[in-house]
């Protein structure tokens, strides 16, 4: 039997980070089976499901290399089926027509309630004649649940994270399945979908688990095989308390916006609730090789921002600097930095440089947008500090020095250090000032790096200009 799992987002809002280590985990499993990963949107909120939300889900899937094996099903198309389903089981005897009002059904909850007992349905309609109905009412279907006098007592779920989990017969009430306006309900749309796609192991978080029960006497009563089951904890934040946005992100498209890598994102993610030893990085190719749900723990696993942090920093330093040049010329023009093609050039040659102290492509935007640009860079009140008289002196005593220096990285260091040897001054008394002259900060990469990069054209008037500041 083929491994087929699904990522079943509600598009009804962004793509949140624990439905991103879902749809990771899915993904994985698949994988590490040669199996198929499929996309599901349950579109069936018509109210609350935007094409935004869609589009929004598929971007972020798509960012973190999570799209799916075929065409992503929309089960708002699939209605018709639902409905199929629904009156076959009517018609064998496993579900029947319930014509209650929503005044009476909350009449019925609330006597429940005064009683001290579930606001569940009484089950009212389940042996009486449709002919008792009253005229113009129109039927709701609803699943004929096992009651616990049929002697079977409860349903068992051998859950792939969770255990051995049971529910008792008598906790379960007649579930509407297809609604008197003839949609499906969700949790019964659902099993058809997962049935119809021949999903062999559902995959969600634990919020889903009382669902499960629900569903399982759906295929029960259609006498499909049951998928199994794997029911993975939540994320929480580092107080424990549900994941939100007091927390930070939450969406998988804002850890793009603050620079982080998909790589890291899915690295991080896949290590919340799943462990390998000691191993923290783990690549793709090496996850796809180790994955296994006997792996995944039971307890909520909590977000760690900073270390989120850390290890984004981990794979920018292993990242091809082409690509983190395109990324971050990119964050530079939205922006609004102009730069032509030698300040794209000047960052793509720094990018070595630039990487090895970033945190994030946003960080790293920040500090290689001097290179990007024409002119003297702009600087804060403290690299200013620095530009003293004497310091604007040497300055344009080095501006002098540098105009018939050979153009190499190498020899420019050797250069500096021979100014400062001559002039009987620390290598630092000389770098840090001219360092803020080129780069309008006091920290950047190496010194002969940037000159290098910068050109001695563009090196030597940003050095008069500050020198005649």
């Amino acid at each position: 039997m083929s491994v087929r799992t699904r990522f079943a987002p509600s598009p009804t809002g962004y793509l949140h980070i624990g439905g991103a280590r879902t749809a990771l985990f899915n993904y994985l499993f698949a994988r590490h089976h040669n199996g198929q990963y499929l996309l599901r949107i349950e579109d069936t909120d018509k109210q609350r499901s935007t094409p935004e939300a869609v589009r929004q889900i598929l971007e972020s899937l798509d960012w973190l290399g999570l799209g799916p094996d075929e065409p992503p099903v929309f089960q708002s198309a699939r209605e018709a089926r639902h409905a199929e389903v629904a009156r076959e089981l009517l018609a064998r005897g496993r579900a029947y027509l319930a014509f209650d009002t929503p005044e009476e059904l909350a009449a019925m909850r609330e006597q429940a309630m005064k009683e001290g007992r579930p606001p569940r349905y009484d089950g009212r309609w389940r042996d009486r004649d449709p002919a008792e109905a009253p005229p113009g009412r129109t039927p709701a279907i609803r699943l004929k649940a096992p009651r616990p006098e049929d002697g079977r007592g409860e349903i068992v779920v051998k859950d792939l994270v969770q255990g051995e989990v049971r529910v008792a017969h008598a906790e379960l009430d007649d579930l509407i399945i297809l609604r008197s306006d003839g949609t499906p309900t969700y949790l019964h749309a659902v099993v058809v979908d997962d049935h119809d796609m021949a999903i062999t192991h559902v995959i969600r978080g634990d919020d889903h688990l009382t669902n499960t029960f629900r569903q399982c006497m759906i295929y029960d009563a259609m006498g499909w095989h049951r998928p199994h089951f794997a029911h993975i904890p939540l994320i929480h934040g580092a107080d424990g308390a549900k994941l939100s946005k007091r927390h930070g992100a939450v969406g998988a498209l804002e850890f793009r916006e603050q620079g982080f890598l998909p790589e890291a994102v899915c690295n991080y993610l896949l290590r919340l609730g799943w462990g390998h030893g000691d191993e923290e990085i783990v690549p793709r190719d090496r996850a796809i090789a180790l994955f296994d749900l006997k792996d995944v723990g039971r307890a909520a696993s909590r977000m760690d921002y900073a270390k989120l942090t850390h290890l984004n920093g981990v794979y920018l330093r292993q990242a091809d600097d082409d690509r983190l040049a395109e990324e971050v010329l990119e964050r530079l023009a939205k922006h609004g930095i102009d730069f032509g093609t030698i300040g794209g050039d000047r960052v793509r040659a720094l990018m070595p440089e630039l990487k090895a102290r970033a945190k994030t492509l946003e960080e790293l935007a920040g500090t290689a947008a001097f290179a990007a640009i024409e002119g003297p860079p702009p600087m804060d009140a403290k690299s200013a500090a620095l530009l003293t008289p004497e310091a604007k002196a040497r300055l344009a005593d080095l501006a002098q020095f540098l105009t018939d220096a050979p153009w190499e990285r190498l020899e420019l260091e050797r250069w500096l250090r021979d100014y400062a040897e001559v002039k009987g001054l620390k290598l630092g008394a000389v770098a840090q000032p001219l360092r803020v002259a080129l780069t309008g900060s006091t920290q950047s990469p190496p010194i002969d790096a940037v000159l290098a990069a910068l050109g001695r054209t563009e090196a030597v008037d940003r050095i008069l200009a500050a020198a005649e500041e």
